[in-house]
């Protein structure tokens, strides 16, 4: 499967924006951890870009991303790439270093996009690594990042949370912020 076939079963699935640009923000820091392994970007981009595909027609924990498998093996995705977004559920087992990426990148985005969005300049070229470590402590900002997931992926990961994988997922998401949506277009 290729990025295009793949963005054609995210907008078939998936009707709302902020979450299709999340999808876009995860498969952008997948394809960063990508080049940083040295492994292929394309298909560490493509599972972060269909991670969350079924979220709006399996809104559950129970529900997703086991229940969205059988639409991606009906449309031939790998069995390996399916393997990966199942494991970035809850109690799903992480064996790979992508699995283990997924896992890692996926809340943080979210944060990162919160935090862009309420910015007054709405642009995520303002944001840094000490402005999301302020508001990774206020926990009642953006309450539905669970952070100790972001904690665990990233302990799994192997890497440090403030001074590799924030900066590395923070730096890749500000590369496309025109394509998120990010680049302060909108506070005009």
């Amino acid at each position: 499967m290729n990025r295009e076939q793949a963005w054609a079963i995210v907008v078939e699935h998936v009707q709302s924006d902020s979450l299709r640009k999340h999808m876009q923000s995860v498969e952008i820091a997948m394809r960063a951890y990508a080049a940083h392994y040295g492994e292929d970007p394309e298909s560490w981009g493509l599972v972060g870009l269909l991670h969350d595909f079924d979220w709006e027609i399996h809104p559950t924990l129970e529900q997703h991303p086991m229940d969205g498998a059988p639409i991606l093996r009906e449309r031939g995705l790998d069995e390996e790439d399916i393997r990966t977004i199942l494991s970035h559920g809850p109690m799903a087992e992480r064996v790979t270093v992508r699995d283990k990426a997924l896992y890692a990148v996926d809340e943080l985005t979210g944060l990162i996009t919160a935090i862009t969005l309420v910015r007054p300049s709405k642009n995520i070229a303002d944001v840094t690594v000490k402005s999301i470590r302020k508001k990774w402590k206020d926990k009642a900002f953006a309450a539905g990042v669970d952070r100790e997931d972001i904690e665990k992926g990233t302990a799994a990961l192997g890497v440090d949370l403030w001074e590799f994988h924030v900066p590395m997922v923070l730096s890749a998401m500000q590369a496309r912020a025109a394509d998120l949506g990010l680049d302060g277009q909108a506070a005009s």
